[in-house]
């Protein structure tokens, strides 16, 4: 028996959901986005700019994450630095490839009051695949195509497919996204971060491109998320907390898609994650915040570039425990060098050893410092 997705409904693209649920969450997260803005709010530009820095890095390395992309960290920090005119320590040269994806994450966020047009789309999703090797079967910066034969989302070994998800006709793309844009581009009653669960949901399912489709749903969201801060900067990013729920997005998508017009599960989930991304973002503002404080309180102290490089990694999300073979592998130095950069924060009460024994010593922050 042939599945029926929703976009086959009676009524489709008319999607409907349940106020009385939706409504309460919506509003929770309308408090907690006001809580952060007004947070923010207090701080000087410098610390925005960080904060702003840390969100835009993190959802271009997290939306590609998300698709099994694993882009160069350091290169993502270097243009996104770039482009904000930054100072940060440790840039390296950044490929065609990252920029181009750092281009489009900045269009989509920064011009988010521009109207969203089939032309700008292309643009992005030329952008999404500059500087890279692609199937010469995949029609880049367009629409799909005949050619392309049906398009399917499939996971398992060859012989034993699972079908996620079948896509609309390539005939039909053009009228499609000509009423998703209508939606998108219209002033309604909805409210922005209600219209970008719609918008990420409605897009993906028509999934107008050959490849790149979730980045770019994930990108209009942004878009849409950025029309409801309703100010110039980002201060936190939703592709990060969906990296994290991965297999939950993923589940939740294909069953909305396999569902009928009732989309209010779907719209639950999206509220209730971006929820999430509230309560981390403010979690991770405060150690943005200790950060701010160490390097004013130790602004007469010397630091070379390695100490510098590690000590803000460290504020940041550090992965794992900080040892000096990891110190030498980050910053591509000896062994010796990366002890006795370390002996000498410590001697300057910014590092200590971890009170907990293993195999290895590791090191942390000293925790006067986050006090």
């Amino acid at each position: 028996m042939k599945r029926i997705y929703i976009y086959q409904k009676e009524g489709w693209p008319n999607f409907h959901w349940d106020d009385e649920v939706v409504s309460p969450l919506l509003l929770n997260v309308r408090y907690l986005q006001g809580q952060l803005i007004g947070k923010m709010s207090v701080f000087g530009f410098d610390f925005k700019n960080e904060t702003h820095f840390s969100s835009i890095t993190n959802t271009v390395l997290k939306s590609s994450e998300i698709e099994g992309e694993y882009l160069n960290t350091d290169q993502v920090r270097s243009s996104v630095a770039k482009r904000l005119s930054m100072d940060v320590s440790g840039l390296v040269a950044s490929e065609r490839k990252v920029d181009s994806i750092v281009e489009m994450t900045f269009d989509a966020t920064h011009n988010a009051s521009k109207p969203l047009t089939k032309k700008r789309l292309f643009d992005w999703h030329k952008l999404l695949f500059e500087g890279e090797e692609r199937d010469s079967k995949l029609s880049i910066g367009c629409w799909r195509k005949e050619e392309g034969g049906d398009m399917q989302v499939v996971s398992g070994a060859m012989g034993k497919e699972k079908v996620h998800f079948e896509a609309p006709n390539w005939s039909v793309i053009d009228s499609e996204m000509d009423l998703f844009l209508d939606f998108l581009n219209n002033k309604n009653d909805i409210d922005n971060i209600l219209k970008a669960s719609i918008a990420h949901l409605w897009f993906v399912t028509i999934h107008p491109f050959d490849d790149g489709n979730g980045r770019i749903s994930r990108a209009i969201a942004d878009m849409l998320l950025a029309r409801a801060d309703n100010i110039p900067q980002r201060f936190y990013s939703m592709s990060s907390q969906i990296r994290i729920e991965r297999k939950e997005y993923y589940n939740i998508l294909e069953k909305t898609q396999k569902g009928d017009l009732n989309i209010t599960q779907w719209i639950v989930w999206f509220l209730n994650c971006l929820e999430r991304v509230f309560i981390n973002t403010d979690a991770n503002l405060n150690k943005l915040v200790y950060k701010s404080k160490f390097w004013e309180n130790h602004k007469t102290i010397v630091f070379n570039e390695r100490q510098t490089k590690m000590i803000n990694l460290l504020f940041n999300d550090f992965e794992g425990k900080l040892t000096t073979s990891k110190w030498a592998k980050i910053n591509k130095c000896s062994q010796d060098t990366a002890l006795r950069d370390i002996k000498d924060l410590i001697e300057k009460g910014v590092l200590r050893r971890e009170l907990e024994g293993g195999r290895s010593t590791n090191y942390e922050l000293n925790s006067l410092l986050l006090n």
